[in-house]
């Protein structure tokens, strides 16, 4: 009776891993987008309020900008999931079922290869095993490794650069993550995955 159970329990797939943490993963980043949102528009407004009473705050300009950087890469990496991603389909929407299921997979291919370069430039660039070696001392490691991104900070909010930089190691493995989902469901692997909260990942005529 025990083998039977154990025959009889479902086979967790690898591909079934990498979707599954694709739609958690775009759960997050659409939490991240609205509350972004709202907080540019907060910024922005009080921005609007204070410049227009001759009191205004100097560091929400640089809040505002910073807002939008990660809601940009939040936003882009969110796209990549839901194939709301710019595409040119002249060639690839007159080739046959076949070729064009090939181009397509080529298409996120190269997405994953992308995001797998940005993750590697990313962690050349922090170099993590460097300032852990350093002791997380940021001067000790800029004087070794010619490396100043963690002595660097910004102009009106005095924050570490590095922490705000972040968001592009963030963006590298979300984007590797949701084109592994996207080409196995190009392979026919696993079924395409219904989003709920993202009912633009229906439109036609995108990626």
């Amino acid at each position: 009776m025990i083998d039977q159970a154990i025959t009889s329990a479902p086979v967790i797939a690898p591909y079934r891993v990498i979707t599954g943490a694709s739609n958690r993963l775009l759960a997050v980043e659409r939490l991240a987008i609205m509350g972004l949102m709202f907080l540019l528009t907060g910024l922005i407004l009080v921005n609007v309020v204070t410049r227009y009473t001759g009191f205004p705050i100097y560091w929400i300009d640089e809040s505002a900008v910073y807002s939008v950087v990660w809601l940009t890469f939040i936003g882009a990496s969110a796209m990549t999931r839901l194939r709301l991603d710019f595409s040119v389909t002249m060639l690839t929407e007159r080739l046959p079922p076949g070729p064009m299921k090939i181009a397509k997979v080529i298409s996120t291919g190269a997405v994953v290869a992308f995001g797998l370069a940005l993750a590697a430039m990313c962690w050349l660039w922090m170099d993590p095993v460097g300032i852990a070696r350093a002791g997380f001392d940021a001067r000790e490691f800029a004087g070794d490794s010619f490396n100043f991104l963690y002595t660097e900070r910004t102009q009106t909010l005095n924050w570490p650069t590095w922490v705000l930089y972040l968001i592009l190691p963030i963006f590298a493995v979300s984007m590797t993550i949701h084109g592994a989902a996207n080409i196995l469901e190009d392979l026919e692997l696993v079924p395409k995955a219904a989003l709920p909260g993202f009912r633009l990942s229906d439109i036609d005529a995108v990626n």
